[in-house]
């Protein structure tokens, strides 16, 4: 069982994340990997549902708020692609694998092997050790760090944003985010890093749906670079984080997983 001790739950909620060392087994990560190679495989994308995933805002309202293939994936295993792969017809401009950002948002609920995972006894018990009592899976995402490829310097860099923008509940904060790596994610090569305790300031930026369209309301503000701490973890490992949390990644390559938010 994974339950968090008094020590680790305590941190966890001062800080907003907590590092949870070899969460994942050698076998479990290996498994997930061998089968998101076969999903990539098999991958068919019609030209005119190739989106681009950014996280830079006028980015996102175009090319996520505004296209359906995206805003209808909550419930569906779909692929979402770097910038710059295609070409003006909509064409690989690289191999399709180096080509994807991440693949979401539903494997935990149609692939067998991240179900198997998602809805384990041990992710059970760490949810429930943090009082949520009747927890049910958001989304899951399995994200690719393409070297090379993406905006801001590449997919490997990710503004700080927190994820309550898009994953809102009022109260807020009863969404949990595990994100566990599939390989090393150390200062070297795009770990995460955090503001410790920016869980509690509420939420700066929220998108909103209208029939009107997609905006934010808020803006994200301009953070000091010296408030953020890393938090290089090992394959297998997960810094979980409540989705208040002010975070981001810097430059690297390597892939990493984001289970249920």
């Amino acid at each position: 069982m994974a339950c968090l001790s008094p020590s680790q739950l305590k941190k966890f909620q001062e800080d907003g994340f907590l590092l949870l060392e070899g969460f994942l087994t050698e076998d479990e990560c290996v498994a997930m990997q061998q089968r998101i190679g076969e999903i990539v495989a098999e991958m068919d994308v019609p030209l005119h549902c190739r989106t681009e995933f950014s996280t830079q805002e006028d980015e996102q309202l175009r090319n996520q708020g505004s296209t359906e293939y995206f805003l209808s994936s909550g419930d569906k295993i779909r692929f979402f692609f770097e910038k710059g792969v295609f070409d003006k017809k909509g064409n690989f401009l690289v191999p399709p694998e180096k080509s994807i950002n991440k693949i979401g948002h539903a494997l935990h609920a149609h692939d067998p092997v991240f179900r198997g995972v998602t809805h384990s006894p041990k992710v059970q018990a760490l949810v429930r050790s943090v009082g949520l009592q009747m927890p049910v899976v958001v989304q899951s995402m399995y994200i690719f760090k393409q070297p090379h490829f993406g905006g801001e310097g590449g997919s490997i860099t990710v503004s700080p944003h927190q994820d309550a923008t898009f994953l809102y509940t009022e109260p807020l904060g009863r969404v949990l985010g595990v994100w566990i790596a599939m390989e090393d994610a150390l200062l070297e090569n795009g770990c995460l890093w955090f503001i410790p305790g920016s869980h509690t300031r509420g939420l700066s930026r929220r998108m909103i749906r209208a029939p009107a369209g997609t905006s934010f309301l808020g803006s994200e503000p301009a953070w000091d670079n010296n408030l953020f701490v890393p938090l290089p973890v090992r394959r297998g490992s997960s810094p979980r984080l409540s989705c208040p949390s002010h975070h981001s990644t810097s430059k690297g390559p390597g892939r990493t997983w984001f289970p249920p938010e």
